[in-house]
């Protein structure tokens, strides 16, 4: 790049904008001086562009400004990412960015904007009214600039890394290059599953009282939420609420990696050459990797199930349930109930997807004129509202699954398929004794997003993890 025309043109430029940003002539523009240039640009604010991993590599003392050689540099590589950029959303390679092409790369997001939205957007970046973008226009509005259009609402809308509500078959969230290059990913799912182990032992009585009913519950004995917690703590006292709550938070952590790295590996073969996923696609990788994950991790799954329903003395421990369940029913008893738990990630990860994109896209449409942040409340609004729906579902194939996982364990009880189980229920019960214990499940839901965001936000910080 050095040498030639367009390199001498390009460092006078750069060299303009640095005199213009440097107010005080000291021959280095530093935070304060970059903020005021950019009010009086019309820009936002540079402290997300530190955040984001933006300012440049050569700066030796970040705190004492940049010269004109480190700002050069910055600039040199920030408009090299700006052409890569420009490059993947001008579909049709013309050198213009049309509303149309603006319109599809949000949709790839799986993002729903008008024609009016693109516009707007196109309109905010249009110099000459030509109501197309080129190369000049793209650069130098996005030069100093974060790229807030579509990071935005990729970054403010993380869905699964932020709520854990006891089951682990949503869609898992995307992450920026940036977010992968810094490291951020692993501090986010790190922060998310400390947020989910506790979460989840905050609200483990609720999930064995869910259990318990799924498992007890039936027209003969009535047996309802009171009489499910008398029961319990009569049998093995206030303790015995927790019983399962330790492979529950064990299993936070395989399961989380196995899914993240299933899910990586598997959208990168469906998405080939694309930039990124498209909805659909999303929820056909995410539904992959959380059957790659529950596969194998499901033997725990198992395990706490039977260590959930166990009575006071029955197992010493978590390798002695193990231990005994292969003795008496070989191995094949870690896989009991494996098909309707893998079916249920498809109507729960499908309807929690479709639901959450929806509403966010509602959002965004009405609401999102200066911002794509929707804010606390709106995220866990969406998150809970989208989570409950993709539970109700997929409950059925839920409680069927921790049926067969118990049966063997119950004296007397029929060892029965899982369409022979549906059968029995229904026979017995009704289309109601499909969702039995759904009740503690729904009290749980309120008190497990709001602690496990809580521990989340802190989490981050504790680790680091830059917000915006």
């Amino acid at each position: 790049m050095r040498g030639g025309p367009g390199d001498a043109e390009r460092r006078q430029r750069w060299g303009r904008l640095f005199e213009e940003l440097d107010s005080n002539k000291d021959g280095r523009v530093d935070v304060h001086e970059l903020r005021q240039g950019l009010a009086r640009l019309g820009g936002g604010d540079p402290n997300r562009d530190t955040q984001q991993g933006s300012s440049p590599e050569g700066d030796t003392d970040p705190h004492g400004g940049l010269d004109l050689e480190e700002f050069s540099r910055y600039l040199q590589e920030r408009e090299r990412r700006l052409l890569l950029l420009f490059h993947s959303l001008d579909r049709n390679q013309d050198g213009h960015i049309d509303v149309s092409e603006i319109q599809q790369s949000f949709r790839a997001l799986g993002i729903s904007i008008s024609l009016e939205q693109a516009e707007k957007i196109l309109h905010s970046m249009d110099r000459d009214g030509t109501m197309t973008i080129d190369w000049q226009e793209w650069r130098d509005h996005f030069l100093l600039h974060s790229l807030e259009n579509v990071e935005d609402v990729v970054y403010f809308w993380k869905h699964s890394t932020v709520l854990d509500i006891g089951e682990c078959l949503t869609v898992p969230d995307e992450f920026s290059e940036q977010e992968k290059l810094s490291g951020m990913w692993w501090k986010q799912l790190v922060a998310g599953a400390v947020a989910g182990a506790v979460s989840r032992t905050g609200t483990a009585p609720l999930d064995r009282l869910k259990v318990f009913m799924q498992v007890h519950a039936s027209k003969t004995n009535k047996l309802n939420i009171l009489g499910g917690l008398r029961n319990m703590i009569r049998e093995g006292g206030m303790r015995s609420l927790w019983r399962g709550n330790g492979i529950n938070v064990l299993k936070i952590a395989p399961e989380s990696a196995i899914k993240f790295m299933a899910y990586e590996q598997i959208k990168r073969a469906i998405r080939g050459q694309q930039e990124s996923l498209h909805v659909q696609e999303r929820f056909v990788a995410g539904s992959l990797a959380g059957a790659t994950a529950q596969t194998i991790i499901y033997p725990m799954e198992v395990l706490k199930t039977r260590l959930t329903l166990r009575r006071t003395g029955q197992y010493k421990g978590l390798l002695d349930c193990a231990w005994q369940i292969l003795e008496r029913e070989g191995p094949r008893a870690f896989y009991r109930g494996y098909l309707p738990n893998v079916l249920g990630i498809i109507p729960y990860a499908g309807i929690d997807l479709a639901v959450y994109e929806t509403l966010k896209n509602r959002w965004l449409q009405q609401y999102s004129h200066d911002s794509a942040d929707p804010g606390i409340l709106v995220l866990l609004a969406c998150g809970t509202v989208s989570s409950t729906c993709g539970q109700i579902a997929s409950y059925p194939l839920a409680l069927v699954r921790t049926r067969m996982q118990a049966q063997a364990s119950i004296e007397g009880a029929p060892q029965l398929s899982m369409l022979g189980l549906f059968r029995h229920i229904l026979s017995q019960d009704g289309v109601w004794g499909l969702y039995r214990g759904i009740a503690p499940n729904f009290m749980k839901v309120i008190p497990a997003v709001s602690i496990s965001y809580v521990v989340y936000e802190n989490m981050k910080q504790a680790l680091g993890v830059t917000s915006r």
